[in-house]
């Protein structure tokens, strides 16, 4: 019997399908993302997992933090020293072969050590399957999309009360992992179904459709059949691709009417067959889910790429003393530098017998260490940033744009506490530029120091792009990353002695454009002219900023070019 009825549109009803089809074929649907903070759902959902898998399954937990070592294996330090000859350690992942790696805090692993379970995954040697456990509250906390993408099913448990639901017990498990070879593969109609309903939602990867596959299989042998039923695909293409949407399908067209019997080829009635058997799944998909699921979907999956393109904090820079660890590294003892001990230790265990034997005296150490043995620990930790805020306050529609400045000051403070930015606004106007807001996070200074912005004057372009580059320099030494937001026509007219001149202004803007590149501050340039002109995207250029013309200057638009262009998050 199957967990639930295909049809089902209670979420706690699929998550149990998910479990039930997931241990049946664990290695071949490789696992699940599951969404959840700690709580009954969760717990609820491991345990019927749990009681599916056969009884002799390694179940291990690795930290999101794990490092390579226990991951993947390596020297065993006590071992090699007793023996006097290298001896190898398992990883972690070795332990679990047949078995299950629950992932704590996945949202918080590293891409490079998603990368490596990514590569295990993939690896015909080892088998395995991975629970990927996302306590992740803001859109920019999620599973790298390296594992995500290699795991079958995602699973949303945050809103979902776990309910008396009967599963399927472990016998009947045991008895579908045994038939589940003796399902007859699907024939090519049935691949271009799926294939076809995958490209209906929008899901380009050819491992979804393959998940979708297996998954469908799976849920044949648990019902005993020996062939794909549509419901399994139903149930199959709900639990694979429904939570990989990008868009909703297309409304469908009315069928066309039948040919002439004498015209109709033996082609067409296959290919009329396959579109007519995709249209079904689809409409059974979108039929089977509850009203308000795609489109939360929908828009859960459009924030997290507007997520992957928008960026705030800092870049990552290597440290000595705190951070995210990122193992050893072969070096000499400095200041302020810390000596890894243990894997020191491994460095010099293999050569130990060497060592003693080639000793000029006899030693009582149980360990001989070189100087080339020593490890130094490393650390890597997130820099803040400063988004710096340029303004044009000359002219006759200064007010408005600094209106629009500050509204987009406003709206990137409050990101300030997901992006680790600070924001610092400086306007421009008659022979110089000032600092109306030093770089902060508090939204409330920010209200007091933006009130009543004075406008209007000459546009003294090359103080406006100096102060900036200044404030930068100043930011970058304090450990920040710093990322500067001109709004401006392009066209200054104050030199940088603060005469009045447009050609002058013009070569001195240029001038200190290129002086800001040399600095390498990443910047954006955003056109506010009515109508883009080659001035202020040549003078993008020479500040090798990202050029942004926007005409109707708007606070939202502003902070969306922001987030967009500026220093990378992950």
């Amino acid at each position: 019997m199957s967990a639930v009825e295909p049809g089902a549109l209670d979420p706690w009803s699929d998550a149990l399908s998910a479990a039930a089809l997931l241990s049946i074929d664990p290695v071949g649907l490789k696992g699940v993302v599951l969404r959840s903070p700690p709580g009954p759902a969760r717990d609820a959902w491991l345990a019927a997992f749990k009681r599916g898998l056969p009884a002799h399954a390694p179940i291990r937990r690795a930290p999101s933090h794990i490092d390579d070592e226990r991951l993947l294996g390596g020297l065993d330090l006590a071992a090699t020293l007793a023996s006097g000859r290298p001896v190898a350690s398992r990883g972690l992942l070795q332990e679990c072969q047949d078995g299950v790696v629950v992932l704590a805090m996945a949202e918080r692993c590293t891409p490079a050590t998603g990368a490596r379970i990514a590569a295990a995954l993939d690896a015909e040697a080892l088998r395995f399957s991975l629970i990927a456990l996302d306590e992740g509250v803001e859109p920019n906390e999620e599973v790298p999309a390296v594992l995500s993408d290699r795991l079958a099913f995602t699973l949303d448990l945050a809103d979902v009360r776990p309910s008396d639901l009967a599963s399927p017990t472990a016998e009947a498990l045991q008895i579908a992992r045994d038939q589940l070879a003796l399902v007859a593969p699907p024939d090519e109609q049935m691949l271009e179904e799926i294939c076809r309903v995958s490209t209906a939602f929008g899901v380009v990867a050819v491992r979804a459709a393959l998940f979708t596959l297996r998954a469908a299989r799976a849920s044949a042998a648990l019902a005993g059949r020996k062939r794909i039923a549509e419901e399994d695909l139903l149930l199959a293409a709900r639990l694979v691709l429904a939570p990989r949407a990008q868009f909703a399908p297309p409304e469908q067209e009315p069928a066309p009417s039948a040919p002439e019997e004498d015209q109709a080829t033996t082609e067409h009635d296959e290919a009329t067959a396959t579109e007519a058997g995709a249209d079904r799944l689809v409409e059974a998909v979108q039929s089977a889910l509850p009203e308000a699921f795609l489109e939360q979907v929908l828009k859960r999956n459009a924030e997290r790429r507007a997520v992957a393109r928008a960026r705030g904090s800092g870049a990552i820079a290597k440290s000595a003393r705190r951070g995210r660890p990122l193992g050893a590294r072969a070096g000499t003892l400095r200041s302020g530098e810390r000596l890894d001990l243990i894997a020191t230790l491994r460095a010099a265990a293999p050569w130990q017998p060497l060592r003693r034997r080639d000793a000029s005296a006899p030693t009582t150490a149980l360990v001989l260490v070189r100087r080339g043995d020593f490890r130094i620990r490393r650390f890597a930790q997130r820099l803040e940033s400063t988004i710096i805020v340029v303004v044009d306050a000359s002219g006759s529609a200064a007010l408005q744009r600094l209106a629009e400045a500050k509204g987009a000051v406003e709206t990137l403070l409050a990101d300030a506490y997901v992006s680790r930015a600070r924001v610092a606004l400086i306007a421009f106007r008659n022979v110089d530029a000032e600092i109306l807001l030093p770089p902060t996070r508090s939204l409330s200074r920010a209200k007091r120091a933006l009130a009543g912005l004075p406008g209007g004057g000459a546009t003294p372009l090359p103080a406006a792009i100096d102060a900036a580059s200044a404030l930068a320099q100043s930011e970058r030494a304090k450990g920040r990353t710093p990322f500067i937001v001109l709004l401006t026509d392009g066209r200054g007219n104050v030199a940088r002695d603060g005469a009045l001149g447009r050609a002058q202004g013009e070569i001195d803007a240029i001038a200190s454009a290129r002086a800001l590149r040399a600095t390498g501050v990443s910047s954006v340039l955003i056109d506010t002219s009515p109508r883009v002109r080659p001035g202020a995207s040549a003078l993008a250029n020479e500040m090798g900023a990202v050029y942004a013309p926007l005409p109707f200057v708007e606070a939202g638009a502003v902070a969306e070019v922001v987030r967009a262009h500026a220093p990378a998050r992950r």
